[in-house]
């Protein structure tokens, strides 16, 4: 198996992975206000997502950034949170232009968080000097984009299912997941070590 192949599998897993899903929380409270029709501003979004995580993995692997692994830990869900409530207030309502802006820099705020958590695990597979480890991250980085539009269309094929056959309004399916989604994370940031002293 060629080496692009290698980095590209480990992407697509990281973000597929079925324990650790925070990244799969994360892209359906993204994508949960959103129709087919909006193809556009999700594959922005993703990719702004894609840009933060590779752009702190790097400075993580180059050593630039260093940050404890409880903080970012606590952080992964925090950015979940605060993307399922801003959909519990603005589920239904207009305003999409104001919404794209608080959305991409939680996307943003989001990449780079979970880049830097993914950080000792990626600079554990990779070995030599800096330059070579800047093609093994492109590749990586087109394993979690190519990862995440795929779960952006499962959501967007759900979204549609339930609300064509099932005849769920669109601003009720996205106050149902949000809340399904926080109800998830809200332990998840309960339980995190950062709080035990």
């Amino acid at each position: 198996m060629s080496e692009f192949w290698i980095y590209f599998q480990i992407g697509l897993k990281h973000v597929l992975d079925i324990h650790a899903y925070d990244h799969v929380l994360f892209l359906i409270a993204l994508t949960v206000p959103y129709a087919f029709k909006d193809w556009q501003r999700l594959f922005v979004l993703v990719s702004i997502f894609t840009i933060g995580h590779t752009m702190a993995l790097l400075l993580s692997v180059l050593d630039i950034v260093i940050i404890k692994v409880n903080v970012v830990e606590v952080l992964i869900p925090v950015s979940i949170l605060i993307t399922a409530v801003f959909n519990l207030f603005t589920a239904g309502k207009s305003g999409k232009s104001e919404r794209v802006n608080l959305v991409f820099f939680v996307t943003l705020f989001f990449g780079i968080i979970h880049g830097l958590g993914f950080s000792n695990y990626f600079k554990s597979i990779l070995g030599g000097t800096a330059s070579s480890k800047i093609i093994p991250l492109a590749e990586f980085a087109l394993g979690i984009e190519a990862a995440q539009l795929i779960v952006v269309f499962v959501v967007l094929v759900a979204s549609y299912i339930v609300q064509t056959v099932f005849r769920f309004s669109k601003r009720d399916w996205a106050l149902v997941l949000s809340a399904f989604i926080i109800g998830v994370v809200l332990p998840m940031i309960i339980e995190s070590e950062i709080w035990i002293r």
